[in-house]
């Protein structure tokens, strides 16, 4: 099993954000995401990223393509029970490739893993200090 690291920081105030590979993830600021806010956007956005590729291998017209995800909450549980994604497509868009496209959707890494979620295991060690 191959490993990578992200590092989480503490920036000060509210702020808790994170570093992978050189790129700064802020959330938890004012007028930052939330963390939630991020996992829900990953969710659509990597359904997105496998739409888009699709449709430009084929050169497919992507003017006016968008993805309306819509979360449905469950206030009694505070959890969201079913989130829908609605690809619309551009005018004209051939009929051809409309299943294609859902199933470029479902390919999504963010989906696969929460349907088969990783195992979790947290635990503490001592921080080494900066000189």
């Amino acid at each position: 099993m191959e490993t990578f690291d992200m590092d989480i920081v503490f920036p000060g105030e509210t702020r808790v954000d994170a570093w992978l590979d050189g790129v700064h993830i802020p959330t938890g600021g004012e007028d930052e995401p939330s963390p939630f806010d991020l996992f829900l956007a990953g969710i659509g956005t990597c359904s997105g990223i496998k739409v888009l590729r699709f449709c430009q291998e084929r050169e497919l017209p992507t003017d006016h393509l968008k993805i309306r995800q819509r979360m449905h909450y469950n206030p009694e549980t505070r959890m969201i029970e079913k989130i829908e994604m609605d690809i619309q497509l551009p005018p004209g868009f051939p009929e051809k490739y409309h299943e294609a496209v859902i199933r470029a959707a479902n390919s999504c890494g963010v989906k696969k893993h929460l349907i088969n979620p990783p195992e979790f295991e947290v635990f503490t060690s001592t921080a080494v200090a900066a000189e």
